[in-house]
């Protein structure tokens, strides 16, 4: 039976402007509009589901991206969204993209095929793909966490990234610190630019030097908390405090260094951010900043269905608070 993939590969358009050609022929230019219909005419494709949507008007579901779903801030979140769901009768489709551009081009597309009424980005990346980007500007799409790159201007929920890390390095700083190191996750992010101007404005007004060797890392793992740690402690002068940007890197900077000798806090601090639910139970346990994960997701889904209901947004960015969580990874500096 001829499907709508051969529709888009006889037409050389992607799924999703075919579904938008046939749902709503009026948004899509006539020379395009031409070529699907004339390659749904060559293939004999008959789209009885998308008639079927089109009756209804709405499919009742919305699509969220997750970047990493064995993350556990990651799936807080999404518990608020899920409870916020099901309050005013939508499902969930949980997307795990793993940062795969493509899959998060083949999710973001079911919105544009009347799959999906509406869709939460958890990464900071526009979802479309290249030949769905003009048609991506009109769905309704909140993000979540992260801003997503670029001037679309999408609603966003998001945490005080920079305070949050002003508070963290004061915290230090209150201990008598004036080494840092910071392992980075996605330096590409807003979240990463946040972060980092919260603590380079507070070593600035400390007059405390901050060099180039000191900032390392690139992802949200514990493998590169580990590297992260390795690459730190070679530095001439090592940091005797470490910022790590999510406790997945804290966690592998605190192995790294043990298998180094090293002693936490006694000779270097951590600290990390999210709050995950492993932080209290750690050796030692972790300081971390709190994010309120399940309330950003509730958020998002209660902007989403007001967009999705064409009911006009108060706001269209949210900075939630924070709670700084002193534990025992963090002390004095060694004098």
């Amino acid at each position: 039976m001829p499907n709508i993939k051969q529709v888009s590969q006889y037409a050389g358009v992607s799924t999703a402007t075919v579904s938008r050609t046939l749902k709503n022929p009026e948004v899509v230019s006539p020379k395009t509009r031409e070529k699907v219909l004339n390659a749904v005419k060559a293939v004999g494709y008959r789209p009885n589901w998308l008639a079927a949507s089109v009756k209804s008007g709405r499919s009742n579901s919305i699509v969220v991206l997750v970047p990493n779903l064995v993350n556990p801030f990651f799936m807080r979140i999404v518990e608020g969204i899920e409870k916020t769901a099901q309050e005013h009768g939508y499902s969930v489709l949980l997307g795990d993209t793993q940062g795969n551009a493509e899959l998060e081009h083949q999710y973001a597309s079911m919105v544009l095929s009347n799959r999906a009424d509406g869709l939460i980005q958890l990464d900071h990346s526009y979802p479309f793909s290249e030949l769905d980007a003009e048609l991506g500007t009109d769905v309704a799409m909140v993000s979540v966490c992260e801003r997503i790159k670029g001037n679309h201007g999408f609603p966003c929920i998001e945490l005080d990234n920079h305070g949050a890390c002003r508070a963290l390095t004061h915290h230090l700083i209150n201990y008598g610190h004036r080494r840092f190191g910071v392992i980075a996750g996605q330096i590409d992010s807003q979240i990463h630019r946040d972060r980092l101007a919260g603590i380079k404005s507070v070593l600035d007004e400390e007059g405390i030097l901050f060099t180039d060797e000191m900032l390392v890392g690139s992802s949200y793992s514990i493998e590169n908390g580990i590297t992260g740690a390795q690459q730190l402690m070679t530095v001439a002068q090592p940091p005797t405090a470490i910022v790590c940007f999510n406790d997945d890197i804290a966690i592998g900077a605190i192995h790294a260094l043990k298998s180094m000798g090293k002693r936490v806090p006694e000779d270097v601090s951590v600290v990390g951010f999210d709050n995950i639910p492993v932080t209290p139970y750690m050796d030692p346990p972790l300081t971390t900043v709190d994010q309120p994960a399940f309330e950003m997701g509730k958020k998002a889904m209660e902007m989403l269905h007001q967009m999705m209901s064409n009911k006009p947004l108060s706001r269209r960015r949210e900075l939630l608070p924070f709670r700084l969580l002193e534990r025992s990874s963090s002390g004095p500096s060694p004098q």
